[in-house]
């Protein structure tokens, strides 16, 4: 910098005593995590029951076609998701990150008292049908707007040098989201029949999560804003932030996001909703051994999270997405393979950790790598909208796409699909620049030598990152 030009100052901040700024980290590391475990226990809970409540709602056909029914009902609610990234990524760049969390954990909370509500179709026809159509397609608006808002807050609520330990904590809620519905899953197979779970029990974890929904609701309505949109806030008015026309004057950042998340979000749904049914409908494995094997694997996942993300924090990002990718086009065909030919607990757990440690690379930190691509102003709505479509396009369709090879007898060309689409990300995770060094706020902006002002923009930092 030359010796004439003015020192850049920080924007004026409250400081805060070094045990409330502890505390405020927990509440929002707490927040953002409980809220995001509601609400992805609320999604993945429909996957997780469709093996009792399909015939419900879609009686006759073969077992793997009314499957297919509720995989189709699964995949539209993903369809809902560019809507809801843009409508609430819009708002958590304008009104901020705490009223968008807000916001989407409330719509979840309505859409599985609509699913635990909707009538079975031998009681109302196919409008039961609706109903559920319905639900899903607002748990799509929700969830849309609930990745960016939590990627984004979890991030910018995070101390720098920690944020990948941070943002992890959101694959690790997703996942315990996850497993209690697995949990609440082994505990009505244990003091339900089949006949009881298939008929009516399937209701209950909808009623059950629409009820911890409240929970987090408060627990919410307690959370500050994060210093960067607070900056941002400050210094822009509402109207400047989180529009389309901003996102496309980011238009390369959002074209990255989604060729990032292209064969992560495959691999994951594969890895994890898709798993317990190839385990029951290829594998020819017991139900609650399936579910067991399912809960057991994600509880190791879950853990492997925040150690994953702390790494990133020291080595950077790419390293790890490059090894996920590397992995899981390497790894799928055989794991998957071997995997349809094993009944028992152990070798089934054991096949299957060997692509959750694989995926680790890419759900550990791709909320804080998309949150690190955009400046303040426009980063909720950049984390969304590009994940959202990319999701709804791969992740969404992950299960269907693999019941119709295994409809049409060819099962084992969806996991050279998962391989290929692994493929695809991992030329993208080669040439992309590393994003560890971004500044996400106007302060740290200014600590880095830049001066304060319109966009102090992660991408500027995550180049000089990439070039180092």
């Amino acid at each position: 910098m030359p010796s004439n030009a003015a020192t850049p100052q920080p924007p004026a901040k409250a400081e805060r005593p070094p045990g409330d700024e502890r505390g405020r980290r927990r509440l929002a590391l707490a927040g953002g995590s409980l809220g995001n475990l509601v609400e992805w226990y609320d999604w993945f809970v429909y996957a997780s029951f469709a093996v009792y409540f399909a015939d419900s709602f879609f009686p006759g056909g073969n077992p793997t076609t009314r499957l297919m029914n509720t995989a189709g009902v699964f995949a539209v609610g993903f369809l809902m998701r560019p809507v809801g990234g843009w409508l609430l990524g819009r708002a958590a760049d304008r009104h901020g990150r705490k009223s968008a969390l807000t916001l989407s954990v409330t719509m979840m909370s309505v859409a599985a008292l609509l699913i635990a509500v909707a009538p079975a179709h031998a009681s109302a026809g196919p409008f039961g049908a609706v109903v559920l159509l319905a639900a899903r397609l607002v748990q799509g608006l929700s969830i849309g707007g609930e990745y960016a808002a939590s990627a984004t807050y979890l991030t910018e609520a995070s101390a720098r040098d920690r944020r990948g330990l941070g943002s992890s904590f959101q694959y690790v809620s997703m996942t315990c989201g996850q497993l209690l519905g697995l949990a609440v899953l082994i505990a009505l197979q244990q003091v339900l029949t089949e006949a009881q779970l298939t008929d009516w029990g399937w209701r209950i974890p909808f009623v059950f999560g629409a009820l911890l929904a409240v929970v987090v609701l408060w627990i919410r309505r307690r959370l500050e804003e994060t210093d960067a949109f607070a900056e941002e806030a400050a210094a822009e008015p509402a109207d400047a932030r989180g529009s389309l026309l901003l996102l496309w004057q980011h238009r390369r950042q959002a074209l990255l996001v989604m060729a990032l998340t292209l064969g992560g979000t495959v691999a994951y749904y594969t890895y994890t909703t898709y798993l317990t049914k190839y385990l029951i409908g290829s594998a020819g494995m017991a139900r609650t051994t399936a579910t067991l094997v399912s809960f057991t694997a994600l509880a190791v996942f879950a853990l492997l999270q925040p150690l994953a993300g702390a790494l990133s924090d020291r080595v950077g990002r790419r390293p790890l997405l490059i090894g996920f990718a590397v992995g899981c086009a390497v790894c799928t065909y055989p794991v998957m393979t071997a995997l349809g030919s094993v009944t028992s607990y152990w070798p089934a757990l054991g096949l299957c950790l060997i692509p959750l440690t694989v995926v680790t690379g890419y759900t550990s930190i791709n909320a804080v790598v998309k949150a690190e691509l955009f400046p303040t102003r426009v980063r909720a709505l950049g984390v969304a909208l590009p994940y959202a479509l990319a999701n709804a396009l791969f992740g969404g369709t992950a299960e269907y796409v693999a019941l119709w090879f295994k409809n049409a007898g060819h099962e084992s060309a969806f996991f050279w699909y998962v391989s290929g689409c692994a493929l695809v990300s991992l030329v993208v995770y080669v040439l992309m620049p590393d994003t560890r060094a971004a500044a996400l706020s106007r302060a740290e902006a200014c600590e880095d030598g830049v001066p304060a002002g319109r966009g102090t923009p992660a991408g500027a930092a995550s180049e000089r990152a990439g070039g180092q």
